[in-house]
């Protein structure tokens, strides 16, 4: 798959690409859930105060939830970069985690539509967001025969990029990136009878102003209008990490009541809010999902 053009790397790119791969190559060497947990201990003690994590994560749940009291604010401080770090080190372990997954059932409300839909060889939308390991379910589905293709944003660091979209194709393929090429061929896909995972839980410049956790959140509607133009159900999933850290319960749920694509798009931010709520930590609150503000 070609890329599209992306900027040359920066001092820092190169710096935390170098410091990227010390990290990979140190954690590759120890166990998997070893691993796993040494991944969430870094991103919580390390990357999340140099990244401008922590401040990020409390300047959010203050804006959207000013009611919790300080000591849980401070546990989401350390939740949210645990879950992160211990997503990408699962979504970087390649074989081992797909073994971890593959046999996972789907559970929920949707999961017998799902099912029926893989059989008789029908295409839908599958939209999630950035909560628990979001890869989980996308891998589950390609090791059970689902056709899953999924639609990324190149990241603008080339190298950190190259590594990313290597680790989530071997997780489940095809990917088709945001560019003109790439949201071709993922049409033709879908046409076809593929099954298409979106994640439109983050902060889009055109999106239309809908609502999450009580506030403004300019939320994406090409999921919604995808499942109009084609005619097909858009069905929200989600794998949510379980308390060991290590295991996750795939949820399929309803799919969203037809109605304008606004409409459609503010039921899933409704569907998400619900389910970030009663798992606060496992939604990655480092966004910067509510720009606007």
């Amino acid at each position: 798959m070609r890329e599209p053009d992306l900027p040359p790397p920066s001092l820092s790119d190169r710096l935390g690409n170098a410091a990227f791969t010390a990290v990979t190559k140190l954690a590759a060497r120890m166990p998997y859930e070893r691993r796993v947990a040494f991944a969430g201990r870094l991103a919580t003690r390390v990357i999340a105060p140099l990244a401008g994590w922590r401040r990020r994560i409390r300047e959010n749940l203050a804006l959207t939830c000013p009611e919790l009291p300080a000591a849980e604010v401070a546990r989401l401080v350390r939740a949210v970069p645990d879950n992160v770090g211990r997503t990408l080190a699962e979504i970087y372990s390649g074989s081992q985690f797909i073994a971890r997954i593959r046999a996972l059932p789907l559970t929920g409300p949707g999961a017998a539509l799902l099912e029926e839909l893989r059989e008789a060889g029908k295409p839908a939308i599958l939209v999630s967001g950035h909560f628990g390991n979001y890869d989980a379910w996308r891998g589950a589905l390609a090791a059970k025969g689902y056709r899953i293709g999924a639609l990324y944003r190149p990241m603008n660091n080339r190298a950190f990029n190259a590594r990313y979209v290597a680790a989530i194709t071997r997780i489940a393929a095809p990917l088709f990136s945001r560019d003109k090429r790439g949201m071709g061929q993922m049409l033709r896909f879908l046409r076809e009878g593929g099954m298409l995972a979106l994640g439109i839980d983050q902060y889009f410049r055109n999106g239309a102003d809908l609502t999450f956790f009580g506030r403004t959140a300019r939320t994406p509607l090409s999921a919604a209008e995808l499942a109009l133009k084609y005619d097909v159900p858009m069905i929200p999933i989600f794998a949510t990490r379980q308390q060991d850290g290590l295991s996750f319960v795939i949820e399929v749920l309803d799919p969203i009541a037809p109605g304008t694509a606004e409409e459609m798009s503010q039921r899933f931010n409704d569907v998400l809010e619900a389910k970030v709520r009663a798992n606060m930590g496992q939604w990655f609150w480092i966004h910067r999902r509510w720009k606007q503000r």
